[in-house]
């Protein structure tokens, strides 16, 4: 059996079309794409390219596939990294924005070719996965806070068409997967210490013995925070167990914890508070004690049996608890209502799910052919309260419910090599999630919201590929995306009590043309080109203390281009570059408080990005050294575009040296993030009813970080 190999870095991005795309191509791409292709000549006789397996569910090279797909690999994880947040390696991906909030009450902000971006915590709109386990529950909703980056073999980021086949709310799709035990037993110890009393330990301990492969690691966060009350402690572990109970068989076990208490949220500032003071906190967040505790436990298991040389079997099954604890800052007076939720929310989830997967490879017509299908199960439980927040201590009940949200999803994909140079993928996923709610909170004034909802959908997708040379691929695909309103978005009306019900599904319809190859032995390059169009677009109607409301807009558009190179240059120099050019923008008109025009671009999505990194080692010495350097354009707050964060260019530079014994390494790293103590807007809260739109980024920063590794 197959097993996956480690990557480096995969530097691939794809393409989305509608209509003749390349007729608008700017003068940049242009040239950018002619210099491509007149050095095709010099291409070797066979892609070597990262091997990835979001895209088909097996083992596939990242080049074959019509779809837009990275892989970053553990060098780029690790290599002078905090490893705390996806955010400090995932800016490397075209089509993807993801801002550390330096909120961690709040999690990441995250968003592929927009997808996600209104989302005021959490992560919607893109599913997540580690190691096979969902992220994201079945209403969409998913937590990053949970990804292991200490053992993280490679990160994954799907983007286009094709991400429509891990079904509701899946924009796009990131993976994380963790690394095996090494083949002796190796023990690892990692410190990291920086500004505002930052610090993080971690222990990882791994091996194989006999037909068992173990990997299992532990680490503790803490920051005091830049920002008044913004203080965080979180724990993680992660654990993995391999069985290679035969050559036809194997077995994997996962688990993992999440515990962060009490972790501090210091909200969002007015533009004048921004000038004024950056680093302050709202004063609602010391009055009401804003904070979120959080504890989470999940593992999974699955089995891998080869039945014969062309089918192969894989089940999985997994289960897992979260408790959430949230202080919100809702106005004394708006909590009294008889409607009102109160200012403290209190869940107690549990999530679990199986799935059954079937892998055939064969050959059809005489050509090769493979077929993926299975099903999909999952189920959460969520027992909801409400409580009014006394100014920082939790006072009577307000709200009392058990909610459930459940998914069936049957999927199928067929890839086809019918000729020398042509191959064709489809796939069809039919999603059914169901919404229940029972309510135990009745009262004068509240009546009995109980409720439920279902949305079905089925999603046809279908791409196409050409070899023009033997490492240059075109290729097209189009496929239609559903996504539903998760119970956060479900959780309030604007006037009344009990969930929106009236929330309905959104329906999109993307188009992706592109080109990926290799220049010579040393170069990788991709162009994209992408149009989304959407139904329904589910948008944030009213933000006021802690509290969302939502309804459906009618049509949204998204178009834009990706384009990535990486090169392995002379002199042990590497570089890479991504850029995005996004135009995320409503079709139509409609109201939300006021009147949204048709044309005003998406809230929190920045109309381009571009990153570059260049890194040149000494190997002699073992030191290494790297230039990093990231620019966002500006992004707006809400839907009326009435206000934006600037625009800003942000640079780091990090150092590392390596000393290596027969059984030993050592390694240290001194980064400097925001190398130019720029001032500028990290992130924003996209529609804040109070116009605190805005959560300053941090100034320049130094860590140090050592590690050190010994195998026995």
């Amino acid at each position: 059996m197959k097993t996956s190999r480690p990557l480096r870095t995969s530097y691939r991005s794809c393409a989305e079309s509608k209509g003749a795309p390349w007729r608008a191509v700017p003068p940049a791409i242009a040239a950018w794409a002619t210099l491509l292709i007149v050095s095709l000549p010099s291409f070797g006789q066979e892609a070597a390219d990262g091997v990835v397996v979001s895209a088909t569910r097996s083992e596939r090279k990242s080049f074959d596939v019509p779809v837009s797909i990275d892989a970053v690999g553990s060098e780029s994880l690790r290599e002078g990294q905090p490893k705390v947040n996806l955010s400090e390696s995932l800016g490397r991906v075209p089509g993807l924005v993801i801002q550390n909030r330096n909120n961690y009450a709040q999690d990441l902000q995250l968003s592929i070719r927009g997808f996600g971006a209104r989302s005021t915590f959490g992560i919607r709109g893109v599913k997540l996965y580690a190691d096979g386990i969902p992220a994201t529950m079945p209403d969409g909703a998913g937590q990053a806070a949970s990804f292991d980056l200490f053992s993280a073999q490679r990160v994954e980021v799907m983007r286009g068409p094709f991400a429509s086949l891990y079904g509701n709310s899946a924009g796009g799709v990131v993976q994380i997967f963790s690394d095996n035990g090494p083949a002796k037993p190796t023990a690892t110890a990692e410190l990291l210490a920086g500004r505002w009393g930052s610090t993080r330990l971690g222990l990882k301990f791994g091996g194989t013995e006999g037909t068992l492969n173990y990997n299992a690691d532990w680490s503790r966060f803490h920051t005091d925070g830049w920002r008044a009350h913004s203080s965080v402690n979180r724990q993680q572990g992660n654990a993995k167990l391999r069985w290679q109970a035969s050559e036809d068989t194997r077995v994997t076990l996962v688990v993992n914890t999440l515990g962060q208490p009490e972790t501090q949220d210091p909200l969002g500032l007015s533009r004048a508070q921004v000038n004024a003071d950056r680093r302050q906190a709202d004063v609602s967040a010391t009055t009401f004690n804003t904070s979120k505790s959080v504890r989470q436990t999940q593992s999974g298991l699955t089995v891998e049996q080869r039945l014969s040389r062309e089918n192969t079997l894989k089940a999985s099954a997994f289960i897992g608890d979260r408790t959430v604890r949230q202080f919100l800052s809702v106005p004394v007076a708006a909590q009294a209502a008889a409607t009102s939720a109160g200012g403290v929310v209190d869940l107690a989830t549990s999530f679990g799910g199986w799935n059954l997967v079937w892998l055939h490879e064969s050959a059809l017509a005489g050509r090769p052919f493979k077929v993926t299908a299975g099903y999909e199960h999952e189920l959460m439980q969520q027992r909801r309260k409400g409580f009014l927040n006394n100014n920082g201590t939790m006072g009577a009940l307000k709200r009392d419910e058990d909610d459930t949200v459940t998914g069936r999803n049957l999927f199928a994909q067929a890839d086809w090599r019918f000729a020398d140079r042509w191959a064709a993928s489809a796939g069809l996923r039919n999603t059914r999630v169901s919404f229940n709610a029972r309510d135990f909170f009745v009262a004068t004034g509240n009546p009995n919201d109980s409720g439920a909802a279902k949305f079905t959908n089925t999603s046809p997708v279908a791409g196409l590929t050409y070899r023009l040379l033997p490492e240059l691929n075109l290729y097209a695909s189009a496929g239609r995306g559903f996504e539903t309103p998760t119970f956060v978005e479900l959780a309030y009306r604007n006037s009344g009590s009990g969930l929106n019900f009236a929330l309905k599904p959104s329906r999109s319809l993307t188009k992706e043309v592109g080109v990926k190859g290799r220049v010579a032995e040393d170069q990788r390059v991709a162009l994209a080109y992408f149009d989304t169009e959407t139904e329904d677009e589910i948008v944030i109607d009213t933000n006021v203390g802690g509290r969302s409301t939502f309804k459906n807009a009618s049509r949204t558009r998204r178009t834009g281009w990706e384009a990535s190179w990486i090169a392995t240059l002379p002199a042990n120099f590497d570089a890479l570059v991504a850029w995005t050019l996004l135009n995320a923008r409503y079709i139509d008109s409609f109201t939300s408080g006021g009147t949204v025009a048709a044309g005003n671009k998406l809230p929190g999505v920045p109309g381009s990005t571009l990153y570059g990194e260049l890194r040149w080692r000494y190997p002699a010495v073992g030191f290494s050294t790297a230039f990093e350097a990231r620019r966002n354009a500006k992004v707006f707050v809400d839907d009326a575009n009435s206000d934006a964060a600037e625009g800003y260019v942000v640079t780091n530079l990090r150092f590392g040296f390596e000393q290596r014994g027969s059984k030993w390494q050592v390694t240290e790293h001194l980064r400097i993030d925001n190398l130019a103590n720029k001032n500028y807007i990290g992130s924003v809260i996209v529609a804040e009813g109070n116009r605190r739109f805005f959560e300053p980024a941090l100034p320049r920063s130094v860590s140090f970080i050592v590690s050190g590794r010994r195998e026995f």
